[in-house]
Parts: C-alpha cells; sequence; structure tokens
C-alpha cells in the first residue's frame, strides 16, 4: 500500500486520506476498488458498479479507523478521507465530488448539522450520514426532517455498510425520480410549444382560406347572380324567367353559406371588439337553436391584446356548439368581464350536464383544444359540470399592463 502526502489544511486542521490500487479485472471485467484503513490487513476486493469516494467528518482516528475497518470487512472499497475542521469540509465539498459522507454530530467549535447546511445548498449533493454517538433520537429525527439521509450510533458500527447501501439506493431512486420530473416538464414544455404552434398555424389557414372564399368563391357566385337576374329581366320566355329566378335564389343560398363560412373561419366581427363578437356569437346561437341566452358584460368596451380575443372568442364559439350538440339546456348565460386585471368569459348553461370520466375521454379534443388554447396566452380553463345541473365553462387569462390592441386590424 502507499500512502499519499496529506493535503495542506487551514488553521492546523488534519486531513487524512489513503489510496489502494485496483486489483487485477476478472473475467467478467467488473470494476474493483477497495476500502481502506491505517493498518496492514488483507483487503478483500468486492465487484461494483464505481469505485465510493466518501469523506469522513470526524475528529477522533480511532473512530475513523473502525469505520474503515467496518467497511473494508464488509467489502466495500474505495476511498476514505477523512477531515475535522469545517472550513476544511466546506473547501473539499466545494472542489471534490463524494459519493457518501459520514458526519459524527458534534465536533469542536460546530456540529454536522452546520456542514449539512453547506452541503444542502448543493444541487447534487451526495447522501449525508450522521454516525456519531452524542446524538439523541429526536435530534437524529430532526436533521433527517432537515434532509439527512439518515443516520447510526458508533455503538451499531457494524450496521453502518447496510446503511451506506440504503442511503446510496435511495439517493439514487431520488435522482432519478428527480430526472423523471424534469423530463416530464420538458416534455410538457415542448407539447405546449407545438400546441402554440399548431394553433397559430390553423387559425393562418383559417384566414387564408377565409380570404379566398371572400375574394374569389364569394365574388364569382355575386357575379353570376347578377348575370342570372339580367338573364331573367331581359327574357321574354316565362319558362327561361322561372329558372332564372330558381338559379338566383341558389346562388343567393351558395353565398349566404359562404359568407358563413367565412364568418366561422375568420370573425371579421372582431374588429369591432370582443364584446361585439361574444355578442354576435350568442345571438346567432339564440337564433338557431331557440334556447334564451343572455350577455352581461362588464363595460361595453373591452381592450384586450388581439391574440386575447381570438382565444376568448374561440372558448365562446366551442362552449357554444358543445351545448348544442350535447346539454339541450333552456338558458344559456354568458358573462364577460375585465375586473381586477384579469378577462373572464364564463359560458353556463341549465342542460343535462357532463359525467366526470366524460372530460377524461381520449378523443375529447374540443375540451382539451380549449385548455391548451388558454395555455397559449397565460390564462386557465376550468370546467364544472354535474349530470342534470348544467355545465359551466369558465376562461381566464391575466391581463398585462403593456398596451393592449383594440380589437381593430385582421385577426390572424
Amino acid at each position: 500500500m502507499r500512502k499519499a502526502p496529506s493535503p495542506r489544511t487551514n488553521q492546523g486542521a488534519r486531513v487524512h486520506w489513503t489510496l489502494t490500487p485496483k486489483p487485477p479485472q476478472s473475467d467478467k471485467h467488473p470494476c474493483l476498488f477497495q476500502f481502506v484503513s491505517y493498518d496492514s490487513a488483507p483487503m478483500v476486493p468486492v465487484a461494483s458498479d464505481q469505485p465510493l469516494n466518501i469523506l469522513h467528518l470526524e475528529d477522533s482516528l480511532a473512530d475513523h479507523e473502525l469505520a474503515a475497518r467496518t467497511l473494508r470487512r464488509a467489502g466495500l472499497v474505495g476511498r476514505i478521507l477523512r477531515v475535522d475542521s469545517l472550513v476544511d469540509f466546506q473547501h473539499l465539498t466545494d472542489t471534490q465530488a463524494f459519493d457518501v459522507i459520514l458526519a459524527d454530530y458534534r465536533l469542536p467549535g460546530f456540529t454536522a448539522l452546520d456542514a449539512w447546511e453547506h452541503v444542502a445548498q448543493k444541487p447534487q449533493h451526495p447522501p449525508f450520514v450522521l454516525l456519531s454517538g452524542a446524538i439523541g433520537e429526536a435530534a437524529a429525527v430532526d436533521a433527517m426532517r432537515l434532509g439527512v439521509a439518515d443516520y447510526l450510533l458508533k455503538d451499531d458500527m457494524p450496521r453502518l455498510p447496510h446503511v451506506i447501501s440504503r442511503a446510496l439506493e435511495v439517493h439514487d431512486a431520488r435522482r432519478a425520480r428527480e430526472q423523471a420530473v424534469i423530463e416530464l416538464a420538458a416534455s410538457q414544455h415542448r407539447l405546449a410549444e407545438l400546441a402554440e404552434h399548431l394553433q397559430t398555424s390553423i387559425e393562418q389557414e383559417r384566414a387564408s382560406i377565409a380570404r379566398e372564399i371572400h375574394d374569389d368563391i364569394g365574388g364569382a357566385l355575386a357575379a353570376v347572380r347578377f348575370d342570372v337576374a339580367w338573364i331573367g329581366r331581359h327574357s321574354t320566355d316565362s319558362e327561361m324567367q322561372e329558372h332564372a329566378v330558381a338559379a338566383a335564389e341558389m346562388l343567393q343560398h351558395a353565398i349566404g353559406a359562404s359568407q358563413r363560412i367565412m364568418m366561422n373561419l375568420r370573425p371579421p366581427v372582431l374588429e369591432q371588439g370582443l364584446v361585439a363578437a361574444v355578442q354576435w356569437l350568442a345571438a346567432g346561437f339564440e337564433r338557431r337553436t331557440g334556447v334564451e341566452t343572455h350577455v352581461r358584460v362588464s363595460s361595453d368596451m373591452i381592450q384586450t391584446a388581439a391574440d386575447i380575443q381570438l382565444v376568448a372568442y374561440r372558448t365562446a364559439q366551442e362552449a357554444l356548439t358543445n351545448i348544442s350538440k350535447h346539454a339541450h339546456p333552456t338558458k344559456v348565460a354568458i358573462e364577460l368581464s375585465d375586473q381586477e386585471g384579469v378577462l373572464t368569459l364564463e359560458v353556463a348553461d341549465n342542460g343535462q350536464g357532463m359525467e366526470p370520466q366524460t372530460r377524461d375521454k381520449p378523443k375529447a379534443f374540443g375540451l382539451k383544444g380549449l385548455q391548451e388554447r388558454a395555455r397559449t396566452v397565460g390564462g386557465w380553463l376550468d370546467i364544472s359540470s354535474r349530470p342534470g345541473q348544467g355545465t359551466s365553462v369558465v376562461l381566464s387569462v391575466p391581463l398585462t399592463s403593456e398596451p393592449l390592441s383594440t380589437g381593430s386590424g385582421d385577426v390572424p
């Protein structure tokens, strides 16, 4: 065994460490390492994934050697570094990586909790195990509540290998769980970005289709209708006139259909503001379904950014569509408010309501789409419903202090 010279320490503190070379690898190529102590007893190599690097905060050399010997006899191997100064402990944990930290509870001028407070600030700190003969169970439990991995009395030293193994397993499991949470959050963020991109692309495509319907199809239908009307007026054949009138009526129907499609694709009524757009939606819903619909607003002009206007409009539109398909209500109430810096849109009905599992159906894309729309503008969507007691859809979006759009201009 070859001993390396002791590094310099501050204020006369002692740092002791020992190293041993790894024994030859077997045919199965395990990584072999050994814990070492200050005696020269033969060391038993065991297989492990990687060598452990242990820092031992201990002012008693005899207790340190006892711990090292216990670990060696258990077949645990690697490096044990002893330090008895808080300053040197902080320096070592700042400059080196350790797999496990063992710490006596009471040391000259400080306690293990002072050392733990320094280690706990590190994002990837190793498991911290109290190994002390001067700590009560209540103090040990309090330390574990602070995040210390485990504790062991020096009188129970033979259990040290088991305590270290358990601490490492728990630590690895915790890190794996934390990594899974991080990856899940990153995945959710990517999905949210994808949903926002898809919603933006859909709205842009809708606007493009609406312009084509208005400029090409709508204009062509209007021109043909004028020509058919001209033929009907100038024809002397009564049968020809009847066909011209019928054709003109069909063309008028096609023009109306193209206008409805265009309105659904790109609501130009939003150019008059969100209040006017919601009132227009409610009036159209009441006219089509015959369901009494009331709209209550906090003011006649609610100014919001264009993207928030569009999200609120689509939410009201989708909610009314779902009501007409599934709710069978007798009354619908829509409330729109911008009080306390939050835009709130609520669409409520007194229909048949929904079962809780309905909202969790894999293909409930309408409700999921509304929730994703709300997230794209920093808002959230709440849906409350009971069978036989109606449904309420509430959109809430915080309004920023930046200059807001008045709702004029093209809606994307």
